[in-house]
């Protein structure tokens, strides 16, 4: 059934099922730049964030330079009785630097396997997708090579487009899908976190209050890219929401992506950096140097 005939009932289900399963698998994490990188904004301690509703107690350790345009940041957060429950993981990237394209294959593979195939600097879970006859389909739309494969979301999804210019990320409410224009690449995907001009995007009202990982694509206001991976499962959509809109990222817009065990994000070079996938992915977004 298209996503766009969904009824509210049916699209709640279809929630519940993909964000039902939460994975907290621990993870090797260094708050040190990898030797030969220079720290750009990053303190010469970590700062402690105040606790508020929409930012819990947050231990910032703040922007490293990995290498030119790319820059990485690591928050740890802590709940009310100060026992440490997550680690969002950040990357932001300049445009001018860095070009982004999306993979898809109806036979799935681990995000290793997509790494050394594609020879991408970064490689991250894309989207939702369904089996069908032995098949791994997207859910919403992806474009390949500027093939397109699935069927466009309604407005409750955002969209990554990738033309020759560079990417942005919409909101399908605002900018609809055309099938028209000429894209070379585009991944849907749904909730938005935070909608343009850095509003909240997911509000309380819809929470269901289900604790899952969380792998997020967000845009700022000057067009710099953000990939944003929490791994151990403590966010509800309405709680990230709401901790990405009062954060001082200055994001634009931000799209959840597929969460879960489908939540990772490698990178060549950098493997201390690689938060594995837990299952097998036929969607994923690229990253390569120009």
């Amino acid at each position: 059934m298209p996503v766009s005939k969904f009824t509210a009932q049916t699209l709640s289900i279809f929630l519940f099922t993909n964000w039902f399963l939460s994975g907290c698998t621990p993870f090797h994490q260094t708050s040190v730049a990898p030797t030969g990188t220079t720290p750009s904004t990053a303190a010469s301690t970590p700062t402690l964030l105040p606790t508020t509703e929409a930012t819990p107690r947050t231990l910032d350790m703040g922007w490293d330079l990995l290498q030119s345009g790319l820059e990485r940041r690591l928050l740890n957060i802590y709940d009310n009785n100060n026992q440490f429950v997550e680690s969002l993981h950040i990357l932001r990237l300049n445009q001018n630097l860095f070009r982004l394209d999306v993979a898809y294959n109806e036979i799935p593979k681990d995000l290793e396997d997509w790494q050394a195939e594609t020879k991408a600097l970064i490689v991250v879970n894309g989207g939702y997708f369904r089996i069908e006859d032995d098949k791994y389909i997207p859910n919403g739309l992806a474009i390949v090579k500027g093939k397109a494969f699935g069927d466009s979301y309604d407005t409750f999804a955002g969209m990554l487009a990738i033309n020759e210019n560079g990417a942005e990320l919409r909101w399908l409410a605002n900018n609809p899908y055309d099938p028209t224009e000429e894209l070379w690449a585009g991944l849907q995907s749904f909730p938005l976190l935070v909608k343009p001009d850095g509003k909240l995007g997911f509000s309380k009202q819809n929470e269901d209050n289900l604790q899952a990982r969380r792998t997020v694509i967000g845009q700022d206001k000057d067009g710099k890219l953000f990939f944003m991976v929490a791994s151990k499962g403590y966010f509800t959509l309405h709680q990230l929401s709401a901790f990405l809109t009062a954060s001082d990222l200055n994001l634009d817009i931000a799209i959840n992506l597929d969460g879960g065990p489908s939540s990772g994000i490698i990178m060549d070079n950098y493997p201390q950096e690689t938060i594995s996938a837990q299952t097998p992915l036929p969607i994923v977004i690229l990253v390569y140097s120009r």
